[in-house]
């Protein structure tokens, strides 16, 4: 079987050791490898974002399957272009996948569905912004409405602080044109859960919900990031909270996605808050989150190949199941420091031969790229640690000694990844 994964980051990677665990004889290619994929995948020195170049490429090595890691190529219609081509490819149409790539779509998709989500008004005025933004009061998010590699949330303690925000984004277009919309939403309270579907349109599989650290400082405090660490499982997804989930959220999200012509075919995952009034949609990527992945998919026990090629077919998802190992999974992010603002690049990286060799602990590349034989850093989150271990509290001692033990100049990284996890009761972590 002939595999190309789109994309080069450390959700790529995961998924490439994914599913060369599922599929060990097949050929792999990824787009432009980062210095971790090489190792797995044939490099194609294609951009990700070269749609027509990659839906060639494909055609004429007549790939089996393609399956796209990055949200700006499934905007841009990357599955389009494959299907128009008759290749099997696993992500959604540019149509399914404005429910990433324009947060006002998809807040007004979610309030005609009914499905539970902040309070929220659209603006492309930074006047009448800022008017709203006076008269509602703090505290409160202003969101960029396009894509804005997970940094175009702001949470704004204070009315001054909003302002500001809607500012940079709408006059001093600060994320770009992902910002000459924005989202000015209530500010929800509770706890973030992570929930991944894998969906044929219709059916779906839920995999085992994770949850992320977006702020860059311990304790969750400082700006957002595309996120600092992640784990898997966590205790507050109760069998009786997933089954709200999918019957509020999941299923009613796909039902109106196929109502208005958009079908959703591939990988929805819905970043909830779990409020006092129950989950409520923060908002809803079209692809495998970052670094929720590197979590997530360690613990899986059977093939992801399976479903993905179904949907990536056009076949149905009824039928499959997904199962799960005990324990858990933490992993934590070495990133650059200045991340997620400016950073130096070309740091070299000592990884010790050891971790490499243990099994419960896993090293994703993401930033990190070759120079005359190398190892060295080429982006803000550089690689990803992910413990595992027959608890969580094993898991996150096996990443934290691995996020320890990788060295380069200015690395920063948390060391309380899972700590809401390990502060309930039933851990007892000290």
């Amino acid at each position: 079987m002939r595999i190309l994964v789109v994309g080069n980051g450390g959700r790529e990677h995961t998924l490439l050791w994914k599913l060369n665990r599922d599929l060990p004889n097949a050929k792999l290619f990824a787009t432009q490898p980062n210095g971790g994929m090489a190792e797995l995948a044939e490099a194609v020195e294609i951009s990700p974002m070269d749609l027509e170049a990659l839906a060639g490429w494909a055609a004429s090595r007549v790939m089996d399957l393609t399956v796209v890691g990055p949200e700006a190529p499934l905007a841009a219609g990357i599955a389009d272009r494959f299907q128009a081509k008759g290749l099997p490819v696993f992500g959604p149409t540019a149509a399914a996948a404005r429910i990433e790539s324009s947060k006002s779509f998809a807040k007004e998709l979610m309030r005609n569905a009914g499905v539970p989500t902040a309070d929220f008004r659209v603006f492309r005025d930074h006047g009448a912004a800022e008017e709203h933004i006076r008269e509602r009061g703090a505290p409160v998010v202003v969101k960029a409405s396009g894509l804005a590699a997970g940094k175009g949330a702001i949470v704004c303690d204070t009315v001054e602080q909003a302002c500001r925000a809607a500012r940079q984004m709408l006059v001093d277009l600060r994320f770009g044109e992902a910002g000459r919309e924005v989202v000015v939403e209530e500010c929800m309270r509770g706890e973030e859960l992570s929930v991944f579907a894998l969906t044929d349109g219709r059916a779906f599989l839920t995999l085992l919900p994770s949850q992320d650290h977006k702020r860059l400082g311990e304790g969750d405090t400082g700006p957002n990031t595309g996120g600092m660490g992640s784990y898997a499982p966590v205790s507050l997804a109760t069998p009786e909270l997933m089954r709200e989930v999918e019957e509020r959220i999941l299923l009613p999200t796909l039902r109106a996605l196929e109502a208005e012509g958009s079908p959703f075919q591939g990988l929805l995952y819905a970043g909830l808050m779990l409020t006092e009034e129950g989950p409520k949609v923060v908002e809803f990527n079209c692809r495998f989150g970052d670094p929720e992945t590197q979590a997530v998919l360690p613990l899986m026990a059977n093939s992801l190949l399976e479903p993905l090629a179904a949907i990536a077919e056009g076949g149905s998802v009824s039928g499959h199941e997904l199962r799960w190992h005990e324990g858990g999974a933490v992993t934590t992010v070495l990133a650059s420091r200045g991340y997620p603002d400016s950073y130096e690049k070309g740091k070299p990286i000592f990884v010790p031969p050891d971790l490499v060799r243990d099994p419960n602990l896993l090293l994703f590349h993401a930033g990190t790229s070759r120079s005359a034989g190398t190892l060295v850093t080429s982006g803000g989150r550089v690689l990803a640690v992910t413990g595992l271990g027959t608890s969580l509290d094993e898991a996150a001692r096996k990443s934290l000694a691995g996020a320890e033990a990788v060295e380069f100049e200015d690395k920063y990284f948390r060391t309380d990844i899972g700590w809401r996890e390990f502060a309930r009761d039933e851990w007892g972590r000290p």
